[in-house]
């Protein structure tokens, strides 16, 4: 069964997407990396003490900060429409 945030996913990779088979854009890896973040997130909300999965949070945060440097010197307005769609706070760089 497909969550609210995996249907908002699916609708957001759908704009984003240059063919239906596109999974190794920048776009859609900045998609996929903030929603395992937040999924990430909402687990350390129950077990705290799970540093294994800390460090994997610390290793997706940053690619997706590396792949947002990335498409912000290639392409602005996606980076921005990006970043205002996923709800990321990113200081301008």
């Amino acid at each position: 069964m497909l969550s609210k945030e995996n249907t908002a996913q699916d609708a957001l990779l759908g704009k984003v997407k240059k063919h239906d088979d596109d999974t190794g854009s920048v776009e859609v890896q900045v998609i996929r990396l903030s929603h395992e973040i937040d999924r990430l997130t909402e687990h350390f909300k129950l077990f705290p003490k799970d540093y294994d999965s800390k460090r994997g949070l610390l290793q997706k945060v940053a690619r997706r900060k590396r792949f947002l440097g990335y498409l912000q010197k290639k392409d602005r307005k996606l980076f921005d429409k990006l970043v205002q769609e996923l709800g990321i706070r990113q200081k301008a760089l």
